[in-house]
């Protein structure tokens, strides 16, 4: 009684509920030239910190430059940036992890033998590593973070393939002689592909998370490009003067944060999906 009435509360109001709330940031992010005020990297010191006004709706930072704007630029990096690190590792621990459980052998071995390796250090370490090789920048950070995450998904699709092997299914494609990519590509990847959307939910976050952190470590994104883990950075200083600049963003990625995995949470219990990896 109690688990039905707890699916039936998630069904018809979280799960809703964090859709619209998502859907109004992509908006925001997308449509962020047309809904911006003022231009996010335009400095005017006449008006630094200004308070909120009818021209600088959340009013301006310490250059002058219009908070609101800034947040909504901020947006198209933070979502944008996000979901290409997640779909580019999501393909490659796709691609890894399904051949790798299904041809098993020596491949499966060293295969997963790198992943252990990469998996056995925290996440944001490893990183930090990347970073400081390639140096900092958004797109360096970008490509560390893919370089890093696609082993989890990679750990993740092997063990759902290993399960899908010993199905009747498959041993009936391979009786009637079906070649291996061809058993891969219209029976392991089809059944691998519906708890994507519940990973989707619950690893934006990370990504936004991580990309946040690094902007704010100054080692992401470069000033004056807005995005929310720089902008608190930038109000760092001004924390006992002016503690909107940090309250703002440090908001919007808990908005962001806090929708995507109570979506995820909702979609997994719903589905019966479940993440066998916790990050470091």
């Amino acid at each position: 009684m109690i688990t039905s009435i707890r699916e039936k509360f998630i069904s018809q109001k979280v799960i809703p509920i964090c859709s619209v709330i998502l859907g109004i940031l992509f908006i925001m992010a997308i449509f962020a030239p047309w809904l911006a005020p003022n231009d996010p990297t335009a400095v005017n010191l006449v008006y630094k910190l200004q308070p909120p006004s009818w021209e600088f709706p959340l009013g301006t930072d310490h250059l002058g430059r219009c908070n609101l704007s800034r947040l909504l630029y901020g947006a198209r990096i933070s979502l944008g940036f996000a979901m290409l690190i997640f779909i580019s590792s999501l393909v490659i621990g796709l691609i890894v992890g399904t051949f790798s459980g299904y041809k098993g052998g020596w491949v499966d071995h060293v295969l997963m033998r790198f992943c252990d390796g990469v998996m056995a250090f925290p996440s944001l370490i490893l990183i930090l590593g990347l970073v400081g090789i390639f140096g900092p920048g958004l797109s360096q950070v970008i490509l560390a973070l893919m370089l890093v995450q696609w082993v989890y998904y990679a750990r993740m699709f092997r063990g759902m393939v290993l399960s899908l092997k010993e199905q009747n299914f498959i041993a009936a494609a391979k009786i009637s002689g079906s070649s291996q990519w061809k058993i891969m590509k219209r029976h392991i990847i089809p059944n691998v592909l519906p708890p994507l959307v519940v990973m989707g939910t619950l690893e934006m976050g990370w990504a936004i998370m991580d990309i946040s952190a690094m902007s704010f470590l100054g080692l992401g994104v470069q000033p004056p490009t807005p995005e929310w883990g720089a902008m608190i950075h930038e109000g760092k200083s001004y924390i006992r003067t002016n503690p909107a600049l940090m309250i703002y963003p440090g908001l919007m990625i808990m908005l962001v944060i806090v929708t995507f995995n109570l979506l995820g949470e909702a979609l997994s219990e719903r589905y019966g999906v479940k993440r066998d990896f916790k990050k470091g």
